[in-house]
């Protein structure tokens, strides 16, 4: 059918395969007649799954979200999630099942029972045939109806997954309008969590801070970087994490310093400009990288003079992610009130290279985008929407709405949060 695409299994099987013998206490060696026949038959199954692997496809993925009170902030960030491809493949393989080694209660993952809006029809028989009632992710099982194949419904409810994350995230209860960006903030955690690779380990105390005065600036990072992976590692990591550098400049001392923070999205400030004029994404960029004069009070202590004193302060990306998340921060606080901007921001579909924002002759570094989280009205009167990109081109999904739409009509006033997959990339290894 038209939009339709392959998705790749490979690995499944076998994941589904170790799962079944670990479950059933299926020993190859020491398995009795019956045990033996049962562990042939589930291997025939699985030889013949595997061998139509290739012939596995998912629907045109152009279906709508239905608002269930004021979740248009939720319908809007999935749908970008959804045309997320890395993350959509995952999610609809369960490759996860394989992964998890939380030891938390996976309330929002967990809880749900197959249903028929699987990437296959033959694959979710020859799943139920062989391990009926396996629970299935609540976040996956949305994204099984907005893909599947057949197409038969137009609309999906995600009141299940809803519920279960408003169980998980309690702020995000009752009927109020949401920020679609500190949704998508809780979600990614939530799903990190579930999912991490890493055991959970409680730890007590504040863990002594690491000092690499003698190292390079990218031998420091590393080793930031390997720190946090010891504790947190998933795929919601290898897609969506970055880590940014902060440097210190003393003006006392002349003496530089060097924080590293992981981050899951960009923060962007807004340029001013008159009510005519519009500014560009790199002028965004440009103003949060731009170095920073910091006063005595609001500066951290200088390690060299062991006070604090008046320095300057600049953000760099050391380390791009396979999907760099940009929200532009339209919504500023002041002592009385919160004010949007409807600056209008124009932003490149292919080759944005932010080489320039990263470590020193790193090349180009360069995203297309595939989503964008739009906000209309106001601070108390809004609505989200979102337009994403599949095989056949752009789609607006407004809720329940879909509709195709060309690329001169996604730049608009109302851009508000944008996706982009990193087009010049090589697969991450994990250390």
């Amino acid at each position: 059918m038209p939009g339709a695409s392959g998705v790749n299994v490979e690995g499944s099987c076998d994941a589904l395969c170790r799962t079944l013998v670990s479950q059933n206490g299926l020993q190859r060696e020491t398995a009795d007649i019956s045990q033996s026949v049962l562990y042939t038959s589930l291997m025939g199954l699985l030889l013949v799954a595997d061998n139509e692997k290739e012939h596995l496809s998912i629907g045109s993925g152009r279906v709508g979200l239905r608002n269930i009170g004021n979740t248009c902030f939720l319908n809007a960030v999935v749908q970008c999630l959804s045309h997320t491809r890395s993350l959509r493949d995952y999610s609809l393989l369960m490759s996860y099942r394989d992964e998890k080694f939380s030891k938390e209660e996976a309330k929002l993952m967990e809880g749900m029972f197959l249903s028929p809006a699987v990437p296959s029809a033959s694959y979710c028989v020859f799943i139920f045939l062989i391990a009926p009632g396996l629970p299935v992710p609540a976040f996956s099982q949305v994204l099984s109806g907005l893909w599947d194949v057949n197409d038969g419904d137009t609309v999906v409810n995600p009141r299940q997954f809803y519920s279960m994350f408003k169980e998980a995230v309690p702020y995000f209860s009752g009927y109020s309008q949401q920020d679609a960006q500190e949704f998508l903030r809780f979600l990614l955690d939530k799903l990190h969590t579930e999912i991490n690779r890493r055991p959970y380990i409680r730890r007590t105390g504040k863990e002594p801070e690491q000092k690499f005065a003698r190292f390079r600036i990218s031998e420091e990072a590393a080793a930031m970087w390997k720190k946090h992976m010891e504790r947190d590692d998933s795929r919601i990591v290898d897609l969506f994490s970055g880590q940014l550098r902060s440097s210190l400049h003393c003006s006392v001392c002349s003496h530089y310093s060097n924080t590293f923070d992981v981050f899951c999205d960009l923060s962007l400030p807004i340029p001013k400009r008159g009510s005519a004029g519009g500014v560009t994404l790199r002028e965004c960029l440009d103003l949060f990288s731009q170095e920073e004069k910091l006063d005595k009070d609001n500066s951290p202590m200088c390690e060299r003079c062991n006070r604090h004193t008046e320095c300057t302060k600049r953000l760099s990306i050391q380390r791009f992610p396979q999907v760099i998340v940009i929200h532009l921060n339209r919504f500023t606080t002041s002592r009385w009130s919160i004010s949007k901007s409807t600056v209008y921001v124009s932003f490149p579909l292919t080759d944005l290279d932010l080489g320039c924002y990263g470590p020193v002759d790193c090349g180009p570094v360069l995203y297309d985008l595939c989503a964008i989280c739009n906000h209309a009205g106001t601070v108390n009167m809004g609505h989200y929407t979102a337009c994403c990109s599949d095989e056949n081109g752009w789609c607006f999904y407004n809720d329940s709405s879909v509709t195709p739409v060309s690329e001169n009509q996604l730049q608009t006033n109302q851009a508000y949060v944008l996706f982009y997959q990193r087009s010049n990339s090589t697969t991450t290894v994990r250390k």
